[in-house]
């Protein structure tokens, strides 16, 4: 009998043992996987790896605007002579810029508008002249006065700074919208404008490309074309330079006097 109760006795005691080993050893089995199991669920479907902005810890998006180009007023009546008895001129030379920065330069002369001409659609805006078929130059108005400087002057320094055998634009710049022309404004700067022409047919002993056509209404060019030469000496530099202008009147017109 003694023997049973020992018997028993050891066998208990080796379960309770074995029952012990095996809590100790299941016990951080299961703690992995209930972390195993909340990692699962924390990166499970759409994983957002940035922190969530609430309201408050939102910043607010500075949004640029749109530079604003506000058009100049430029006087288009059809009179030649304005209220101030000064008088006006508009010259097609190619680029606008290169135009304004050459009749700025020539005493007398009071201001010079870049702009548009000649074409057929209202209130035309530089995309529109250069890449669609509006019929429009790029010109520039010229304000001066007639005490001080006459239209044929002026017709001089047009000739002058224009390639008078380019059929396809000026310079560079080629298409419609930058070939060279004269818009006289009444019988008088009509006939100055077709005798200087015909002088230099006869001086080149060839015709010669740029247009004399009656002035019709001018349209002020958007204000960052305005006074550019002035605004962007460098760009104005390289482009004026790298578009050769220069070499090429030289080649045509020599060293006159200038303005």
């Amino acid at each position: 009998m003694y023997q049973i109760k020992s018997l028993r006795f050891i066998i208990f005691s080796f379960i309770i043992a074995f029952a012990a080993i095996l809590l100790l050893t299941i016990s951080p089995i299961s703690g992995k996987l209930h972390a195993a199991s909340n990692s699962t669920m924390l990166f499970s479907g759409s994983v957002n790896t940035k922190p969530v902005e609430t309201p408050s810890s939102k910043k607010p998006v500075a949004t640029k605007k749109k530079a604003s180009t506000p058009k100049r007023n430029a006087p288009s009546s059809k009179k030649a002579v304005t209220k101030n008895n000064h008088a006006q001129a508009v010259f097609a030379m190619g680029c606008f810029w290169c135009a304004e920065s050459d009749f700025e330069k020539v005493p007398g002369v009071i201001d010079v508008i870049s702009g548009y001409t000649g074409g057929h659609v209202k209130d035309p805006n530089y995309e529109q002249v250069s890449y669609t078929e509006t019929g429009h130059y790029e010109a520039i108005l010229v304000t001066y006065d007639p005490t001080k400087v006459k239209y044929s002057r002026l017709l001089r320094t047009f000739w002058l700074n224009v390639d008078p055998f380019d059929d396809k634009g000026q310079f560079c710049d080629k298409g419609s919208s930058y070939k060279a022309a004269i818009f006289p404004q009444g019988s008088k700067q009509m006939a100055a404008a077709k005798a200087s022409k015909d002088y230099l047919v006869k001086f080149f002993k060839k015709d010669l490309t740029p247009k004399i056509i009656e002035r019709s209404k001018f349209y002020p060019a958007e204000d960052y074309h305005q006074d550019y030469y002035k605004k962007n000496p460098l760009r104005y530099k390289q482009y004026r330079t790298g578009c050769r202008r220069d070499e090429r009147l030289k080649s045509i017109w020599g060293n006159p006097k200038k303005p």
